[in-house]
């Protein structure tokens, strides 16, 4: 017999448990004995969670100092007022000064946070060339359409890399001297700044491309820097494990934030006598002062911190958890009165039938 479309059955399923659907199947009957201690064990696993997350992020400590400039918040606003109006700002330098009457537990880590810049903006997050930062010799020629404006240099030459991420590359540096003895001379403090950036995009995102007789110089001979740049990619640092598109910083940068206040690492401090944290002391950071914020709003912080098993300090994980948990035994208790209120009419009337 040969199969038919006008066959009788001939679109039915097939004669099984799984198509005619008559696999078992737990179609479960919730009633407070159950309902009740689920809401119950699930606030009091949430209020604990949230207990734990919340007073370890208190535990962690921080240090920050803003340095944006503002008019008389210290030495930096000198730089600020220098800067105002000027593109590219001019070299300026100033520190920040503190003291520590304890140990700082280690690991320390440094990181600067920008605030009221808006990398999640569409039109800047997509300003970018993957293929061009994926080391491709084509897309270093001829960067995307999605770069424009920083695509092409005025001089015609591809640039590279293309974008205004790239752009906006941030370029202050610090560096940490720390005063042993009171009245004596500073010693620098070893900043690592290896591993900052994330595996995936340092080992992965980010190549650069195929050197040229040896010379990263020569692979991207024809391409022109980004506008706001001072020097070339290939020159973002000595190290050549740690320039061009690989360059650590450069990473950590083009990883844009979802928020407009945001903080990227720039080191850790856990070498040499700082390994177990920064010991007590007077301390001094040189900052270099480049990055431009007034045009936008913005404000330049510099913070120290250690994390705990849970990360960085962030009180809002907590909080959350609380909230939550306490939600969870509110609803419990709410419907438990309202059992106990209506469990004597259901018994009546089933008493009635």
């Amino acid at each position: 017999m040969t199969w038919s479309a006008s066959a009788r059955g001939a679109h039915q399923p097939d004669n099984t448990a799984f198509t005619q659907q008559r696999l078992p199947a737990w179609q479960p009957l919730l009633s407070a004995g159950i309902t009740l201690p689920l809401f119950f064990c699930a606030g009091l696993a949430f209020i604990g969670l949230g207990l734990g997350l919340f007073y370890s992020s208190n535990g962690i400590k921080e240090l920050e100092y803003d340095y944006t400039g503002n008019p008389g918040t210290g030495n930096c606003s000198l730089c600020a007022a220098e800067g105002q109006g000027r593109a590219p700002p001019p070299n300026c330098s100033c520190a920040w000064y503190f003291s520590l009457p304890e140990l700082f537990p280690g690991p320390v880590y440094l990181y600067y946070e920008l605030s009221n810049f808006y990398q999640n903006n569409r039109r800047y997050g997509v300003s970018r060339d993957d293929a061009q930062l994926s080391g491709l010799a084509s897309a270093l020629r001829h960067p995307a359409n999605e770069c424009a404006p920083y695509q092409y240099s005025a001089t015609g030459l591809p640039i590279a890399p293309c974008g205004a991420i790239a752009n906006s590359l941030f370029n202050d540096s610090f560096s940490l001297w720390h005063q042993r003895q009171p009245g004596g001379s500073y010693v620098e403090v070893p900043l690592d700044r290896t591993a900052i950036a994330w595996w995936t995009d340092y080992h992965v995102k980010f190549r650069n491309p195929p050197l040229v007789n040896g010379s990263l110089a020569l692979a991207f001979r024809g391409t022109a820097p980004p506008p706001n740049w001072h020097r070339p990619v290939y020159e973002l640092s000595p190290d050549p494990n740690n320039t061009g598109f690989i360059n650590q910083d450069f990473v950590v940068w083009m990883r844009t934030a979802a928020l407009p206040t945001f903080r990227k690492l720039y080191a850790r401090i856990r070498q040499g006598n700082y390994s177990a944290g920064l010991p007590r002391g007077a301390y001094r950071v040189n900052i270099t002062y480049n990055y431009p914020v007034s045009a936008f709003g913005g404000h330049k912080l510099i913070i120290l911190s250690n994390i705990s098993w849970m990360g960085g300090k962030n009180p809002f994980l907590g909080i959350a958890y609380l909230v939550v948990g306490s939600l969870c035994i509110l609803m419990g208790f709410v419907m438990l009165v309202v059992y106990i209120r209506y469990q004597d009419q259901d018994d009546d009337d089933n008493d009635d039938e």
